[in-house]
């Protein structure tokens, strides 16, 4: 192509004055948009030393598109070109108050969740852990089963096989019942499973959207805006979220499986399901355009976990979770648990959990051996010397892989969710972190993160010592591009 513009001067010039007017203005919006310094340059320097090319890259990649569309349907909407900052949207209002923060052991836990979102703890829920497919899809079903009024389910993977066969089945059913069932999944992950779900569903009327799918008219190719929230919600009494995707592969007993992958749902009824099916509509309208029209949310106050929703995505709510997260770490007094697959902290991150054992905290944190990304198991491997000098315990859980992503701190605070702890999750994905302070709940989930630790293997510094030349640059590599994987 190059040869053919040198040796067409009037394609030249085309392509020469498109650069040098496209040019500034693509660079000129990743300077003022970009909130990562890391970011802006890396794409300043793809738009300055790719003629044209690199411009188009950034207006299909880098171009954050849905936080124009989250302010339109929150009715704070911003032209393009908006140099103002809104406190309001980045923080609670000012003398915000939560009342259930004081009720708690550890108050500034509570605090920092309320101030980071501007949202209050809801208390009077009851909450159960669903450990893998085994026990996560019977229960699905039965609810599904039970259903009369509306079903909602935000999925990243929705497959056509196995148990989520069975779902599809299930949600046909419902639907011949009178039920209203709507179904969104990501436009992205529903490549995973070559979008077979997709034609059952709609056969059998069930209401389906795609999260930002790729299409060339109009144009759209973000592959990082991704939808990584895994909900569900039923009558508006019960819901269901955490890592578990519909698919057959968290079948983990199942010896056809052949990548078996072990996750954590919760089960949730009282006032949190209404924050859930809340979310669900907004999700809905960015891809959709359509404001769901619901029934009132059963709210059956007779459990005893408070609870807050933590919505966390590129938009007015970008981190809400990072800047929960290390408020919660930093204010820990004596213990943090962490069990994550991907786990690729920010500067700031590692900075707390580094203080923290400094303050006398103990800090414990379970990886799987091996991941679905081995890039990411190389790319983390690079930075846990940062962590384990400061004697902070870092365990490698065998196969099958743990997809699991929970927290829990000082022995009543437990964060669960669809978050990994790396730029993708808590820069890039839309997110859901659920606050739930609960001493029982804490000490169940405590009890599967320690019976995965005597499982697992203590990595001890000297193994990454004495990595050969080779892997350390292979690791260092990976982590070079961290922010980008």
């Amino acid at each position: 192509m190059l040869d053919f513009i040198a040796s067409t001067p009037g394609v030249y010039w085309v392509w020469l004055v498109f650069h040098l007017l496209v040019m500034p203005v693509a660079a000129f919006h990743a300077l003022v948009y970009k909130r990562d310094h890391r970011a802006a340059l890396g794409w300043i320097g793809i738009i300055v030393i790719a003629p044209v090319v690199g411009p188009l890259i950034y207006f299909f990649f880098g171009i954050n598109r849905l936080r124009s569309r989250a302010r339109l349907f929150t009715g704070r909407y911003l032209p393009f070109m908006h140099f103002g900052f809104e406190r309001a949207s980045l923080s609670a209002p000012a003398g915000f108050q939560d009342p259930l923060s004081g009720a708690q052991d550890n108050p500034a836990l509570a605090m920092v969740g309320g101030r980071v979102t501007g949202t209050k703890l809801l208390s009077g829920n009851q909450l159960g852990m669903l450990t893998n497919g085994e026990t996560f899809f019977p229960r699905l079903l039965a609810e599904i089963e039970r259903a009369q009024t509306h079903i909602l389910v935000s999925s990243y993977l929705f497959s056509s096989r196995g148990i989520a066969r069975d779902v599809i089945d299930c949600l046909s059913q419902a639907v011949e019942r009178g039920v209203r069932v709507y179904v969104l999944i990501d436009g992205f992950g529903v490549l995973y499973s070559l979008r077979r779900a997709l034609r059952p569903l709609r056969k059998a009327d069930v209401e389906v959207a795609l999260f930002m799918p790729p299409r060339l008219l109009p144009p759209s190719i973000s592959i990082n805006l991704r939808n990584h929230r895994k909900i569900v919600v039923v009558d508006g009494k019960v819901a269901f979220f955490g890592g578990i995707n519909i698919d057959q592969r968290h079948m983990v007993e199942d010896p056809a499986n052949s990548h078996p992958t072990e996750d954590i749902q919760f089960e949730a009824r009282g006032p949190v399901v209404g924050s859930l099916q809340k979310l669900f509509t907004e999700d809905w309208w960015l891809a959709t355009h359509e404001n769901l029209v619901l029934p009132d949310p059963t709210e059956n106050m007779t459990g005893r976990t408070a609870c807050r929703v933590i919505n966390d995505g590129p938009d007015e709510s970008l981190d809400h979770l990072a800047m929960t997260l290390n408020g919660v770490f930093a204010s820990a007094r004596y213990e943090i648990a962490i069990m994550m697959p991907y786990f690729l902290p920010n500067r700031e991150m590692l900075a707390v959990l580094q203080t923290a054992t400094l303050r006398g905290v103990r800090v414990r944190i379970i990886l799987p051996e091996r991941s679905n990304l081995r890039i990411l198991d190389w790319a983390t491997r690079n930075m846990l010397w940062e962590l384990l000098i400061w004697n902070v315990d870092i365990y490698y859980k065998p196969p099958p892989f743990a997809h699991s992503k929970l927290i829990v701190v000082d022995d009543h605070y437990v964060l669960g969710g669809s978050a990994n702890l790396d730029p993708r999750s808590l820069r890039l994905n839309f997110e859901l972190g659920v606050e739930m302070f609960d001493r029982e709940l804490a000490a169940r989930v405590t009890a599967h993160m320690d019976t995965v630790m005597a499982e697992s293997r203590p990595v001890e510094l000297a193994e990454l010592d004495n990595r050969p030349l080779t892997a350390r640059a292979r690791d260092a590599l990976c982590w070079l591009f961290s922010s980008y994987l």
